[in-house]
């Protein structure tokens, strides 16, 4: 049976509640396995096991559960290791790296914040701010709208224009954002974002993170800013003992 990894602790992190459950359907028994200085908060891994809301939220409850005696390696849902054995092997292989999280994370959260344009806004914004752009709308309304090619070229500037704006904001955002943060890590690019980056915050300093992000969204009416957090700092732990010891071949990690 592959088993299931939650989070990684230290060994002398408190005992978790007595039968306390996990994933799956029944819901699967969380145990302790222990290697050195760190353990793991695992169960056994059900077959054929899918990002359903059921067990995303037995995840994060867990976690949850866990974090409430201390510092906790969130791992992502779908961490599947081939069985406890190789879950200790690689607490003893990454035993340096994951005691230097725990000492790194203890206390604090993730702000996951993404950003996209707001379309009017900076439409309207790129309009004020290029007199070119301006040139070719006015000539194009002047001619009724103009030819083909000049309707391509009009919008083949403007999305230039907003190409360029979108690198600009998604630079401020993150710079206007990182003095309120300890640590920054970017996520992968996805459509329709145009900023994608997780913040690590000390929980005693989250007020101060998001009157940040308020006073981003202020100064940036055209962009449309979404917070999600407090979260596990699940951005500021790879690579965790799925990655290194294999994982369930279909493990897809998108919420269905």
């Amino acid at each position: 049976m592959s088993t299931y990894v939650y989070g990684i602790t230290a060994a002398s992190h408190p005992p978790l509640p007595e039968n306390l459950s996990g994933v799956g359907e029944p819901p699967c028994p969380v145990r302790v396995v222990r290697e050195g200085g760190l353990a793991a908060v695992v169960s056994d891994a059900p077959e054929g096991l899918r990002p359903k809301r059921r067990d995303l939220l037995a995840h994060q409850a867990v976690l949850g559960e866990a974090g409430t005696g201390g510092c906790v390696l969130p791992m992502r849902f779908g961490s599947v290791a081939p069985d406890d054995a190789a879950v200790a092997a690689v607490l003893a292989e990454r035993a340096e790296h994951y005691q230097e999280r725990l000492r790194t994370l203890d206390g604090k959260v993730e702000y996951n914040v993404k950003a996209v344009h707001e379309e009017e806004a900076v439409l309207h914004r790129v309009l004020s701010e290029s007199p070119e752009i301006r040139a070719m709308t006015e000539a194009s309304r002047q001619a009724g709208g103009g030819t083909y090619e000049q309707r391509l070229r009009l919008g083949e500037t403007v999305a230039h224009a907003v190409k360029e704006l979108e690198a600009e904001d998604a630079a401020e955002v993150q710079q206007a954002l990182e003095p309120a943060a300890d640590s920054v890590s970017a996520g992968p690019e996805s459509t329709g974002w145009l900023a994608n980056v997780s913040f690590l915050v000390a929980r005693e300093a989250a007020e101060r993170f998001l009157a940040a992000v308020e006073e981003v969204r202020a100064a940036h009416p055209h962009l449309d800013l979404r917070v999600n957090g407090p979260l596990p700092p699940y951005s500021f732990v790879e690579p965790g003992p799925a990655e290194h010891a294999g994982t369930l071949p279909g493990g897809d990690r998108k919420a269905e």
